[in-house]
């Protein structure tokens, strides 16, 4: 590259980050942003906070434990004599005592209670301290395993090179440090939030979501509408999504044959026909299993990343991909950052009965536990840790999953669906307008020992 386009493109990006309450939607930066962008490809891997996957990130401005740690939780919360555990570098490839990631079992994990004071919470009064991690982890698993693994289990961090994959995707693209997970809660209603901006009172991952269940306007619905083209690319080995046929408008419009085979977007990709959106599945959620998800090697998940991001590497359609990297919720592992509050998105609740014997209503209004998520493309800049932003209304908030569906829509012309969407922050912003060289390939995922 030449010396004067690396100083554009560094220019660029300073600029953006140096202007975090400039509100979202400007003009330029959208008419920018749909003049690079043709292709979105995103790739929703499975229940890892950032602290965890990240948290033994090198890369200066990152928020983890490496650098801004360690992060401490008591094997007790009522009894601080049985002492605490901190977060250390090295952790598990595969994981096979999945920790809580029910609504309540976050409670327990954020606030310390199963059933926290909503209004209390919703004033200020009362904040997430993190701090209940390891107690619940004993609480499941206690009986059987022994503490201090199960408190390493979900304490533990991935160090630059148990995780090679991703350490070069942080190194040369964006990491946004505050972004979180729609609900504070389990997978399906967080991966429905994240295409169409709620889970509409769903809280666990119950049968609405196999029953094709949602008459829901959706970004599948959107661009259809719109005549954008999208594949919701699925592993049929299962497990996650696909988030397309969960909707009624999927099958009234006949469009049940863009849910295909993930096999096909290595051939879409090669052949230089993907659609304006590609959504990926990956599989889930044991042994074998690809989204990183317990008990599945965190190695195949990064060797599906590598795969992904090579062949869009390699891609005719790469200098007008922008490929988004993220998560769907946090599993129930440790993060240090608490989740802020958030509008809620219409004014259904979701109810359950806790492990205590109470009863606790969720108003989701508050996201969930911070998750990784990385914007991947030869239009943004190298090495950028992107943190909060101003949203249309020119407050400065997280980013979360429904920061996808607000950029988006400024990209393919669809309004927000609710107040949620409306509230979150955009992206746009983030893609220059000079095109940069990137890595071919990616190092290879071994699996490995902690």
């Amino acid at each position: 590259m030449h010396p004067s386009a690396l100083y554009g493109l560094l220019a660029f990006a300073a600029a953006a980050q140096a202007c975090p309450t400039k509100p979202g939607g400007h003009p330029r930066a959208v008419d920018n942003l749909k003049a690079h962008i043709k292709n979105v490809v995103i790739l929703v891997m499975e229940n890892r906070p950032f602290d965890n996957v990240l948290g033994g990130q090198r890369l200066k401005g990152l928020e983890n434990p490496i650098n801004s740690g360690p992060f401490c939780n008591p094997y007790n919360l009522t009894n601080p004599a049985e002492g605490k555990v901190c977060s250390e570098a090295n952790d598990f490839d595969s994981i096979t005592n999945d920790p809580d990631h029910a609504i309540y079992g976050n409670n327990l994990q954020f606030y310390g209670s199963f059933t926290p004071d909503n209004d209390a919470i919703a004033s200020g009064k009362l904040v997430a301290t993190q701090q209940g991690f390891v107690q619940e982890q004993l609480r499941l698993y206690g009986s059987k395993v022994n503490r201090t693994t199960l408190a390493k289990q979900v304490m533990n961090y991935y160090t630059e090179a148990q995780v090679p994959v991703l350490t070069q995707l942080v190194q040369n693209f964006v990491t946004f440090n505050h972004w979180h997970s729609a609900v504070p809660g389990p997978t399906n209603p967080n991966r429905i939030a994240l295409v169409s901006g709620s889970s509409y009172g769903h809280g666990t991952n119950d049968a609405t979501f196999k029953a094709k269940g949602f008459n829901k306007t959706n970004i599948f619905q959107s661009l259809t509408e719109r005549g954008y083209k999208w594949r919701n690319y699925h592993d049929p080995a299962g497990g996650t999504g696909p988030e397309a046929n969960w909707f009624q408008s999927t099958y009234d419009a006949g469009l049940t044959g863009n849910i295909v085979n993930l096999s096909q977007f290595y051939v879409d990709a090669k052949a230089g026909n993907l659609t304006s959106l590609s959504f990926l599945n990956p599989s889930c959620c044991g042994v074998g299993t690809t989204s990183m998800h317990p008990a599945g090697l965190i190695s195949a998940g990064e060797a599906l990343i590598k795969q992904v991001y090579e062949a869009l590497r390699a891609s005719p359609q790469w200098e007008q991909t922008l490929f988004i990297l993220s998560f769907d919720e946090t599993g129930g592992f440790h993060d240090h950052v608490p989740p802020p509050l958030a509008p809620r998105p219409d004014n259904l609740t979701y109810t359950a009965s806790t492990p205590n014997g109470g009863s606790y209503t969720f108003n989701f209004d508050r996201l969930g536990g911070r998750i990784p998520t990385l914007l991947i493309s030869p239009w943004v800049g190298k090495g950028v840790v992107e943190h909060k932003r101003a949203n249309a209304a020119g407050q400065v908030v997280s980013y979360s999953a429904t920061s996808i569906l607000r950029t988006l829509g400024y990209s393919f012309d669809f309004e927000p669906y609710n107040p949620r969407v409306e509230w979150s922050p955009s992206f746009e912003h983030l893609i220059s307008n000079k095109v940069r060289d990137t890595p071919k390939t990616l190092p290879a995922a071994t699996p490995f020992k902690e």
